[in-house]
């Protein structure tokens, strides 16, 4: 090699260049021997010296890149002259060539580092956002409190640490826990544990700030928090809380074992911010959890009840509310048995202005007003009345329309009393089929001081039915056009075909024309009540008697 070759200014006019370039720059003939190198460039290769050979004494990227260009071998961007990068101890750069007639190369080195730094924490940053975007919607997707922790779970050991333990809030000594190793299933269960044995638990678990990992060691680690599926010795602990709405969703414990790079400060800060998200996500499931019990245990008490036979009378019902996604609105009906065989049983059916939760609320006052006026049932109007004054001194602004019937069985039949209070009068429908309309009327409840109202006695043979219904089931509108009322005609045509049917048959075949009729349409709220005398003779003492013993 021929080291005395310089650049056609000389070797004095070149080193006077290059001393003053802010770069560090290397001069290379075509068979890759180092010419000249400025100072900057002796300071970050102080092994490469004029008359070296690049392969022998630069870093080996810078070499492969000068032998491309000589060769003019296309790098994996598609041009052999492309920069080239690499390192040189713990800085990057990035080599720019610059070729001379003769075939000599300037490598112009730059220190790429501040800038690979930026892309990196970029980088980084984003795929964090993501997967915080990712987490958010995994654990928002169901408000169930194990499916959440155990989304929790899953996400930590996958991301953030080589195991993931999630300690719930528990009672006394016993804490459900959920626990997940890399991407193995996650593990449930409930543990006895003393919270104050690990650094940093206790306080947690009580929505306090977490405790750095530096201060964990982690040989502290108790037996019950490393899963069994963690292979090898706990190196590095985070414990960190679950922030809920107001009250403390629990405890987020990451695990890394000994063969890889402890949390540093970032991963931490990093764990916070997921642990804010799925503390989030598992306090709105708790709450979730506690309003759809509390919702369930009212509702209980405002869905109409299942009717069968009492005392000898056959009473079925069928509800639909006006809406599809609702179960209550402001139509209702109840049956209060009588004492014995020789008492009447009390059937109530109303309809409470308005529809959906607001108007069931009225509908549960009304029927737990009933309720307690029961001793008052032989005196329907009385009941009414007392009713009437109930509604007008409450908060309530809705008004109601009821009717009361009275059944008790008799030798030959049913004999009823009804009462309408604002309500369309029950039809009776006989055993050869004709349908006749009761004979009461009575004022609205809960709109004037004073109420008036007709009792009618009614008499069932076997096989007769009253039916007792809301103004949903004539209002409602269907047919062709979608906009024609069922209609009492109709429902009087239909009580026909059902004569000698029992209760519960009618109550079918009245709410299969209703719900006919509307098809998809909307429509308010329908109730129905059926009273018929069954076939069989009346259920005396003395048969009781027999249908206990044979239950029994």
């Amino acid at each position: 090699m021929d080291t005395s070759k310089t650049s056609p200014a000389g070797p004095r006019e070149l080193r006077a260049t290059w001393a003053s370039a802010p770069y560090p720059v290397v001069l290379a003939d075509r068979a890759g021997g180092v010419i000249e190198l400025n100072d900057a460039a002796s300071c970050i290769l102080p092994e490469v010296r004029p008359g070296d050979w690049l392969h022998e004494s630069a870093p080996n990227w810078l070499a492969d890149a000068h032998q491309r260009l000589s060769h003019g071998i296309p790098s994996q961007n598609g041009s052999s002259s492309a920069p080239a990068g690499g390192r040189i101890g713990e800085r990057v750069y990035e080599a720019h060539p610059t070729r001379d007639p003769d075939g000599d190369v300037v490598w112009w080195l730059v220190d790429d580092t501040d800038r690979r730094l930026a892309e990196e924490a970029l980088r980084s940053e984003r795929e964090r956002t993501a997967f915080l975007a990712e987490a958010s919607n995994a654990l928002l997707s169901s408000l169930n409190v194990d499916r959440c922790m155990e989304v929790t779970a899953q996400l930590a050991a996958t991301h953030l640490a080589d195991a993931a333990v999630i300690v719930a809030p528990g009672k006394g000594r016993r804490h459900p826990m959920t626990s997940c190793v890399g991407e193995n299933p996650v593990s449930r269960g409930t543990v006895e544990i003393d919270t104050s044995a690990m650094p940093g638990l206790c306080e947690a678990l009580q929505g306090f700030p977490p405790v750095p990992s530096r201060w964990i060691d982690p040989a502290s680690a108790p037996e019950w928090v490393i899963p069994e599926e963690m292979q090898g010795s706990v190196g590095s602990v985070v414990i960190t809380p679950l922030p809920g709405h107001g009250l403390p969703g629990g405890v987020l414990i990451l695990l890394r074992s000994a063969d890889h790079t402890a949390f540093t400060e970032d991963a931490e800060i990093f764990a916070r911010l997921f642990a804010a998200r799925a503390g989030a996500a598992l306090s709105a499931a708790r709450m979730y959890a506690e309003q759809s019990s509390i919702t369930t245990t009212l509702m209980r008490e405002l869905l109409p009840p299942s009717l069968h036979q009492v005392n000898g009378v056959e009473f079925a019902g069928g509800y639909r509310a006006s809406g599809q996604s609702e179960r209550v609105g402001g139509d209702f009906y109840d049956v209060h048995p009588g004492a014995d065989a020789d008492q009447e049983s009390l059937a109530v059916l109303g309809d409470v202005c308005g529809k959906g939760l607001e108007a069931a609320v009225l509908t549960g006052k009304i029927r737990n007003t009933l309720h307690a006026l029961l001793p008052l049932a032989d005196d329907h109007q009385r009941m009414l009345r007392l009713l009437n004054t109930a509604l007008l001194n409450s908060h309530h602004t809705r008004f109601a329309t009821l009717v009361l019937a009275s059944a008790v069985r008799l030798e030959r039949g049913v004999r009823l009393r009804v009462t309408s209070a604002g309500h369309p009068a029950p039809l009776v429908v006989r055993a050869d089929g004709t349908v006749e309309e009761a004979e009461t009327h009575g004022s609205l409840v809960g709109v004037l001081r004073d109420i008036k109202s007709a009792t009618a006695a009614i008499d069932l043979a076997v096989g007769e039915t009253c039916l007792l219904f809301t103004d949903g089931i004539t209002e409602a509108r269907g047919g062709p056009l979608g906009d024609e009322m069922f209609g009492e005609s109709r429902l009087r045509e239909a009580l026909g075909e059902c004569a000698g049917m029992p209760a519960e048959a009618v109550v079918e075949r009245v709410q299969m024309l209703a719900a006919q009729w509307v098809g998809r349409g909307r429509h308010d709220d329908m109730a129905v009540v059926a009273i018929t005398t069954p076939r069989g003779g009346p259920l005396t003492a003395m048969t009781l008697g027999s249908l206990g013993r044979r239950r029994a």
